[in-house]
């Protein structure tokens, strides 16, 4: 490992009891590679916000982690988001994740709040009002499917770091050839910030073809291929998965890349796994006199 690896990893919040009882122990798990922050989502549509707010007070009550609450400029005036902002900055939370957010199921396209924020640049130029927030955003290597062209994407982006972004948290990507050409575009735009690629280990092939088909992400046919036949191995497809991410990361670090973020999906096993084949380790433990 060089002293420059840096990981961050992204929970979300649970539903059930048994949920949160496997999320926490990802947490404990994780917890000792020393994260550079973890983050918790806010639902699609802004639906979880109290179980986002409970999950983050205990992350920050009963662990020394670094924790980047998600807010999202869906379904909420412009006061209210701002007053979360407010609540997080109390509690000593100094990082974000600022999202446009994705419209409501029952709808058909995004449609900015009367009184809200309409997207993700004013979001984050309003969150520079409350505190100096470290702010990540997200960006697409593969476009956002509502985008009308790839560079008005990127001119998209560029708001969101003009506006004071510290970061670029990439959407998950099987092919490292459109990372790498994404990163040189975001250079020639004059992006300087840190695009951090997302990596997602897979757990389960069919949920991954609909996390891909709502958000425009490419799954090749060399993927689809390797887990075919393995809807009832679980073992196989663990290994498979892990192979597949380990080879990722470590392909992207030979081309420069020395910040990964995980979509654990709550799951810390693959994405320890694959941290350990970048060098992380746990922290020795203090040896009582």
């Amino acid at each position: 490992m060089t002293a420059r690896t840096r990981v961050s990893f992204e929970f979300f919040p649970p539903a059930t009891d048994e949920m949160a009882e496997r999320l926490w122990r990802s947490v404990q798990r994780l917890a000792p590679l020393d994260p550079e922050f973890v983050s918790v989502t806010y639902g699609a549509d802004g639906s979880t916000r109290e179980r986002t707010h409970k999950v983050v007070e205990r992350i920050v009550r009963e662990t020394g982690l670094v924790c980047a609450p998600h807010l999202t400029c869906v379904g909420a005036p412009k006061e209210q988001v701002l007053d979360i902002a407010r609540d997080y900055a109390r509690m000593g939370i100094r990082n974000i994740v600022a999202l446009r957010g994705d419209p409501p199921a029952d709808t058909s396209c995004y449609q900015p709040h009367a009184e809200g924020f309409a997207y993700a640049a004013d979001l984050v130029q309003g969150l520079k009002t409350v505190a100096d927030f470290d702010i990540s955003v997200a960006a697409y290597p593969e476009v956002h499917p509502e985008a009308s062209s790839p560079l008005s994407d990127l001119e998209n982006l560029k708001r969101k770091i003009d506006a004071g972004a510290s970061r670029a948290v990439t959407q998950f990507f099987f092919d490292n050839d459109r990372f790498l050409r994404f990163r040189d575009l975001c250079a020639t735009a004059g992006i300087t910030v840190p695009i951090v690629p997302g990596i997602l280990p897979i757990t389960r092939f069919p949920q991954l073809l609909r996390f891909a088909e709502r958000c425009g992400t490419t799954v090749p046919d060399w993927l689809r291929a390797r887990f075919e036949g393995l809807d009832d191995d679980a073992d196989t497809r663990r290994m498979i998965a892990a192979s597949i991410a380990i080879d990722q990361v470590q392909s992207l670090r030979r081309h420069g890349v020395e910040d990964f973020h995980f979509y654990t999906l709550n799951r810390c096993e693959l994405s320890f796994a694959i941290c350990h084949s970048l060098g992380l380790r746990p922290a020795p433990a203090a040896k009582s006199a």
